[in-house]
């Protein structure tokens, strides 16, 4: 695919079949289908099942003996950056994806890998290396064929036993702004996936294939396009009268659906979470109208065969603020006033929780605050709208808000036990300043709007493991995490709770109590959810260990004293009586090993030029420099940065492509040394040896 932008959208991208022994579930555990909660001795599904409760009907491992849990084998996995995914696990081999959607095939018992297949994007599609972090959030498996989408938007479908590329089709349309960097999801001979890239404009779609062959079945789309496409087609009519005539000429309107997909069977229907509008100022976006700008951050039911509209919920109606309706949606039934109820369960990153009737999309009950909100005072019951606080879209100057633009919850999974009735939500707590203009270093250009993350309010700066009743919402408990970015979360049977933190911790909480049980120092942070299978009778919890995704993008907030391929990345298995070990990882350092030449001197102009430039670099490299580790090393640290000469090779040439690392083939020799001149600047900074600069880049995007 040829893409018709340059890299310059990078910094617009900082802010961004499963089987039937998982299928959909009830609350009291036996299925709307006859079918149990989550996942069995197999786990085929990113979300265990079709219900994406995150949940596992094993119970081998409990509280009573959560103490004996140990590491059954471990694989170091060299060369992979950020890891996003959740492992499958299919007749004793585990499944899962890598940076850039590099597939693995692992003997679920010993922890050898049988095949690995690199799409090696880098290759293929070049300028999509500028648009992300490598990022990517697993697989899918259906009929013998596991299923998984490269950052390009191709979509592969490879042999489950041998890992031979069966076909590769292609998601994105030609010249498309998107990117992809989901999990597929599979369900009667279909594969589903999403795409990226709203933060900088790109149009949302989901597109269905077949299994067996790769054929396009169906697309939809989550915003309008012109009259003319949208003319005849009901859902694309009902979005537009809520956009302007002009919205397409600041691109498509955002509302991409990169994460929560999930199908309900027993009504032969998706649910698909839409993302944010983009850009994120509706003054940019949609200038000549006060719409709600649909489909964009909502939840909107399909039909699974056609991809017709059913209905939409939306959260958010014109967004302004990044925020998305993208984390993993959960089916069960719970009784509410007396009665059964087959809903949905969501929570967004906008901070509150929703109970919406499967049927229908109308909200259960009032959602409830899961995080600090300041945006809203709560969500109005008869119209299902939020009922905003004033000032709250920057209108008259500086907007500040809770949550921010990463929101109370994002992508990381949360989990839903039938035993306990309770939602197990990874949430931060982190507030965000708007502005049209202005800002410290920590604030970022995202297309005309200045965005910064602020920690201003008790509990800033955290995350947390939230117990919640779906029913009552209200919160039942909640553990104090020292790190922002921690990992999604599993529920068992056993009555544990299971997550991996920021600081690099694997822990195991009470479901009852959230009485911390077990940890296991895994030596870098984990983000990734975790899952469980039964082989040979015996209980196993699987977890990729790789703290990443947009860490960098966050600076100092995210910041766990990682340095760049220091700490090993590891897919990590437990079980009872496991007696494995870890060599040790090198421990967190938050000095910043700057480098300096003596000899070179600085053009002033050079170095403001440099840093407005300094945007294309901050996803991987940290806004302001301020790297985390991950997915790409500290500049101010970097002995390539140093030279001049090898740095103008780095970026013109190419030669770290494979790895990562983008070829800026746009830049100008006088653009590469302004560049050049402000990462200098910024390692003597580091060094003391010049006076600190923390106003934050202008360049409009």
């Amino acid at each position: 695919m040829k893409r018709k932008f340059g890299p310059v959208m990078a910094a617009s991208a900082l802010v961004l079949a499963s089987t039937l022994s998982g299928c959909t579930a009830k609350a009291d555990g036996t299925g709307g289908v006859g079918v149990e909660v989550g996942g069995a001795a197999d786990w085929t599904a990113v979300g265990g099942g079709f219900d994406e409760t995150s949940y596992s009907r094993l119970d081998q491992i409990g509280t009573g003996n959560i103490g004996k849990l140990g590491l059954a084998w471990a694989l170091d996995l060299p060369g992979e950056v950020t890891l996003e995914a959740t492992p499958l696990e299919v007749d004793g081999v585990i499944y899962f994806t890598g940076s850039y959607a590099k597939a693995y095939a692992v003997d679920a018992t010993t922890g050898k890998v049988l095949w690995t297949y690199d799409p090696e994007t880098w290759k293929h599609d070049p300028a999509a290396m500028h648009f992300s972090f490598g990022a990517n959030r697993g697989m899918a498996y259906e009929d013998g064929k596991v299923f998984a989408a490269s950052l390009d938007g191709r979509l592969f479908a490879l042999d489950a036993k041998t890992g031979k590329e069966l076909w590769v089709s292609e998601s994105i349309p030609e010249g498309a702004l998107n990117i992809s960097t989901g999990a597929p999801r599979v369900m009667n001979g279909k594969v589903i996936i999403g795409n990226g890239g709203a933060d900088f404009g790109a149009r949302g779609f989901v597109t269905a294939f077949d299994t067996e062959t790769g054929k396009l079945l169906w697309r939809f789309y989550t915003t309008p396009g012109t009259d003319e496409e949208n003319a005849g087609k009901p859902a694309m009519e009902l979005a537009a009268k809520t956009w302007g005539p002009d919205h397409l000429k600041a691109g498509g309107g955002g509302g991409t659906v990169w994460n929560g997909m999930t199908y309900d069977p027993e009504l032969n229907r998706i649910y698909i979470g839409v993302g944010n509008a983009g850009p994120y100022d509706p003054d940019i976006r949609d200038p000549d109208s006060k719409g709600d700008n649909l489909f964009t951050t909502s939840i909107v039911a399909l039909d699974a065969d056609t991809g017709k509209y059913i209905w939409h919920y939306q959260e958010n109606p014109r967004d302004s603020w990044d925020y998305k309706s993208t984390p993993n949606i959960q089916m069960a039934t719970l009784t509410i006033d007396g009665k059964p109820r087959k809903v949905l369960m969501h929570a967004p990153t906008n901070g509150f929780f929703y109970v919406l009737d499967r049927k229908t999309g109308k909200l259960v009950n009032e959602p409830g605050k899961t995080t600090l909100i300041t945006w809203a005072k709560g969500i109005d019951m008869k119209t299902g709208r939020p009922i905003e606080a004033p000032n709250i879209r920057y209108e008259t100057g500086l907007t500040k808000m809770w949550p921010g633009t990463i929101g109370g919850h994002n992508w990381q999974a949360m989990s839903y036990s039938p035993k306990t009735g309770l939602v197990y939500i990874p949430q931060q707590q982190i507030g965000a300043r708007f502005s049209r203009k202005g800002g410290s270093e920590n604030a970022f250009n995202v297309m005309g709007l200045m965005l910064e993350p602020i920690t201003e309010k008790p509990g800033d700066g955290h995350g947390y493991l939230v117990a919640w009743d779906p029913v009552a919402q209200k919160e039942v408990w909640r553990v104090q995490h020292k790190g922002l970015w921690n990992g999604g979360t599993l529920a068992t049977a056993g009555g544990v709770v299971f997550q991996g933190t920021a600081t690099g911790y694997f822990k195991a909480y009470d479901a009852k109590s959230g009485k911390e049980l077990w940890k296991f120092n895994a030596g870098l942070g984990i983000i990734g959810a975790p899952m469980s299978y039964s082989r040979d009778g015996k209980q196993y919890v699987s977890v990729l260990v790789g703290y990443g995704g947009t860490t960098a993008a966050y600076g100092h907030f995210m910041d766990m004293g990682y340095k760049y391929g220091l700490q090993p990345r590891r897919l990590l298995t437990f079980a009872i009586g496991g007696d494995k070990s870890l060599p040790p990882s090198p421990p967190p350092d938050f000095t910043v090993h700057a480098l300096d030449d003596p000899a070179l001197t600085l053009d002033e102009d050079d170095v403001l030029a440099g840093r407005a430039l300094s945007v294309q670099c901050a996803a991987c490299h940290g806004v302001g420099l301020q790297a985390t580790g991950t997915p790409g090393p500290d500049l101010r640290e970097s002995a390539i940065a140093l030279d001049l000469d090898s740095f103008r090779a780095l970026l013109q040439s190419g030669p770290l492509m494979s790895r990562g690392m983008p070829r800026f083939e746009n830049l100008t020799e006088d653009q590469i040394r302004q560049l050049h001149a402000y990462i200098r600047a910024k390692a003597r900074e580091a060094l003391g040896k010049r006076e600190k600069d923390d106003t934050a880049p202008s360049a409009k995007l």
